[in-house]
């Protein structure tokens, strides 16, 4: 497809900002929302927008905006979030609350918002910026790995209900990389318990430490994700870096061994 209009959610910076550039290098225009939308990149081709996905009201009248300007939305990319570090006992309802709102209900919002026009044209993308935490979890992230599992199991069912009407839906799954993800601005702490110490202090200390050090590249991730939307045969998971990639094969290599050990049992449970 030429031209494309493009949605971006969190477009001021990390991954929405690489997408950005990487659309309007492809020759595409892009409606760039963010909540401080004077801190996305200039741009002939680039339309600021402010958007708190959070903002149900906004959600609408963003979409509705970006058809009035352009006609058309070719592809969404629900990019904007934020990280939670604690363990299960640690985090609050509340911080389990604001996370789903703005990792879940903002982004099935906004899908929802779009869906009606790319049906109607026959064509369209959802990006789902997901994580690998997102397929399975660790000790520390329950409460963030919780909302990405949501959100991957709604777009996939999702992915099977707009397929006849020719629009894709991809799921993305970044390992760690250069954004502002483990900044202290993005990346949220529960209190602490100190009978969780010895489990979650390294991780409350060493993702912080790692800001600007992450091995992958956000632009690289960008193309990556072009070329999956570009590609005939979009998949529906990509993940994107060597961190991701290994630990969700050795997550599907454990699981199938797993469930291969209690086969016997799972089948044992029918009515004689």
């Amino acid at each position: 497809m030429t031209h494309r209009t493009w949605l971006i959610t969190g477009a001021n910076s990390g991954f929405g900002r690489a997408l950005t550039e990487a659309a309007v290098a492809a020759g595409d225009s892009v409606v760039a929302a963010a909540r401080r939308p004077e801190e996305v990149a200039v741009h002939p081709d680039v339309h600021p927008i402010a958007l708190d996905v959070t903002d149900r009201s906004r959600v609408t009248a963003a979409v509705a905006e970006a058809l009035l300007w352009h006609g058309r939305i070719d592809v969404l990319v629900n990019n904007a979030g934020r990280g939670l570090l604690g363990a299960a006992e640690e985090t609050t309802d509340a911080e389990l609350r604001d996370l789903m709102e703005l990792h879940f209900f903002g982004p099935a919002a906004l899908t929802r918002a779009v869906l009606p026009h790319m049906r109607e044209r026959g064509s369209g993308a959802i990006v789902q910026m997901s994580s690998m935490g997102g397929r399975m979890s660790f000790p520390g992230v329950g409460g963030y790995s919780a909302i990405k599992f949501a959100l991957e199991g709604w777009s996939e069912a999702l992915h099977g209900e707009v397929a006849p009407f020719g629009v894709k839906v991809l799921i993305v799954e970044p390992g760690a990389f250069r954004t502002s993800f483990a900044g202290p601005a993005a990346l949220l702490h529960s209190p602490r318990l100190t009978a969780y110490d010895t489990i979650t202090r390294p991780l409350r200390e060493n993702l912080p430490a790692s800001d600007g050090a992450q091995p992958g590249d956000p632009a690289k991730a960008a193309a990556a994700i072009l070329r999956a939307l570009d590609a005939p045969d979009t998949p529906l998971r990509l993940a994107l870096g060597n961190d991701a990639a290994d630990n969700v094969l050795g997550s599907y290599a454990r699981s199938q061994a797993e469930a291969l050990t209690w086969e016997k049992v799972s089948r044992g449970t029918d009515f004689d």
